[in-house]
């Protein structure tokens, strides 16, 4: 049986993985995909990379709305987990507020 810090504690893991693969699939669909495909004339990678960034879109809002569920987390934090998959690089701000969170259900 788990205590419920330790599942806290695996939910942030699975959280901090989603945004890392979210984030990480942004960056590949804007930098890459969309410059192949307006500049190179390719525009396989955006059909490759689109879906990919989609379905990881959608794990990551749904480990979001999971793990703020389980915890107690404002709308407020939330809506900026959330704000932060639509910004390139805005995964680095939700790896810390992870961080802080992971702090606070250590101590």
């Amino acid at each position: 049986m788990t205590t419920p810090i330790l599942s806290q504690l695996r939910a942030l893991d699975c959280l901090q993985l989603a945004a890392i693969f979210e984030g990480v699939t942004l960056l590949t669909l804007l930098g890459i995909a969309v410059p192949l495909k307006h500049i190179v004339g390719m525009p396989v990678a955006v059909s490759v990379a689109g879906p990919v960034h989609g379905l990881a879109f959608l794990a990551y809002l749904w480990m979001t709305i999971n793990t703020a569920a389980g915890a107690d987390w404002s709308s407020r934090d939330v809506c900026r987990l959330l704000g932060a998959a639509f910004v390139p690089f805005g995964f680095v701000s939700t790896l810390r507020f992870i961080g802080r969170r992971r702090a606070e259900s250590a101590s």
